[in-house]
Parts: structure tokens; C-alpha cells; sequence
């Protein structure tokens, strides 16, 4: 092996491990804005098969989760930001759905059925072990939020708001909030993609 090809090597190598430590693998796709979404199946905790295109004409809310990780126990917990952002829009063609594309999330069903009791959840969570799902998407982060329109389309991708710190104070911008809001009425979403915040998501290696 000469010394360009032990370069080269290397730099692979770094590339891989760098990827494998941000917790999404290097062949990680991801969706784009405007474009039609996958559709895929997935069983819940409580053990129901959900399809994305069981839900084809309403706006569908992907919110990528652990129970597990500091950030969704102040979304789904403490704050109950999600939770708040559901009721919001009930009575509308708005579905939420949860994914867990973590490794281990069907030892821990138990756990996610009770902080879902726990919490008032009230939409399902996805259980996605072998991460091709997530992968799909391009979820990095739990929470991950993407929303898509009535189409099919993706519409909005990344943070739930702008309050990264978790500080619950007066004044967030929430992202998602806006980017349903103005897909419901057929109007432009104000800002389309940022850059998610949380946890990273514990894909299968």
C-alpha cells in the first residue's frame, strides 16, 4: 500500500467515525423541502401498524423521540411542548405521530407506553429499532420534526422552536406551530428548515 492510498484510508476512516459519533450513520438519506416524502409502515408501542399514507390528505406531523433523552422529557414532559402543539390543532386534519429510531426502543416499550400515560400523550409512538425510517428522513436529533402538507410534500424540517437552552421562557418561536398553521391555510411557511436541537438519535450501528 503506498502512501497516497494510506491517506486516503484514513480520511475514510475519519469520515466514518466522525459520522458513527453524531449517532446518523454515513449512508443517512434525507428529504427535501417541496419534494414527496416515503411512505412507510410502522408498529407503535401499544403494538398497532401505522402507515404514513394512512393519513394522505391531512397535514402529518414526524416528531423524532426517546423518552429516555433530556430534551423530549422537557418537550413531552415538563413543558409539555408537543403535547400543546397537538391539542392546538385538534379538531383539524393534523395528525402527530412519534418515531423512536433508537437501537434498543423495543426492549423499552414498556417505558415509552408509561411516559406516554404519564404525560397525557395522546398520539403514538413509532417504533423504528432497525432505523431505516429515520435514516430515510435524515433524523439526526430527538426531537427531529418534519411536517408534510396535504400532497405528500415536506414542508417544514428541523427544530420544534428556537429556545435550545430548554428554558421555557415567554416569547419561543415555535417552528412547527407556524409551519401548520400556514399549511392549513395553503400559505407559505415562514421559515422552512432549521437546524434541529436534542439528543442525537441512537441508530443501529
Amino acid at each position: 500500500m503506498n502512501l497516497r492510498t494510506s491517506v486516503l484510508s484514513l480520511v475514510a476512516v475519519v469520515i466514518l467515525a466522525s459520522a458513527a459519533m453524531a449517532g446518523v450513520p454515513p449512508k443517512t438519506q434525507s428529504v427535501e423541502i417541496g419534494k414527496m416524502v416515503p411512505d412507510f409502515t410502522l408498529t407503535s408501542s401499544d403494538g398497532k401498524k401505522i402507515s404514513l399514507s394512512d393519513y394522505k390528505g391531512k397535514v402529518v406531523v414526524l416528531q423524532w423521540s426517546n423518552h429516555v433523552c433530556p430534551y423530549i422529557k422537557f418537550h413531552e414532559g415538563t413543558n409539555k411542548t408537543t403535547q400543546k402543539l397537538n391539542q392546538m390543532f385538534a379538531g383539524k386534519d393534523v395528525v402527530w405521530l412519534a418515531i423512536d429510531s433508537s437501537n434498543y426502543c423495543e426492549e423499552k416499550k414498556d417505558g415509552i407506553n408509561e411516559f406516554r400515560m404519564e404525560n397525557d400523550i395522546l398520539y403514538p409512538t413509532l417504533l423504528d429499532a432497525s432505523g431505516k425510517v429515520g435514516r430515510m428522513y435524515g433524523a439526526k436529533t430527538t426531537p427531529h420534526v418534519f411536517v408534510i402538507d396535504q400532497k405528500g410534500k415536506l414542508v417544514y424540517q428541523g427544530a420544534i422552536d428556537d429556545d435550545q437552552t430548554l428554558s421555557g421562557k415567554e416569547g419561543v418561536r415555535n417552528y412547527v406551530a407556524e409551519a401548520v398553521a400556514a399549511t392549513l391555510k395553503g400559505s407559505t411557511v415562514p421559515v422552512s428548515k432549521t437546524k434541529s436541537y436534542g439528543c442525537s438519535v441512537k441508530y443501529k450501528k
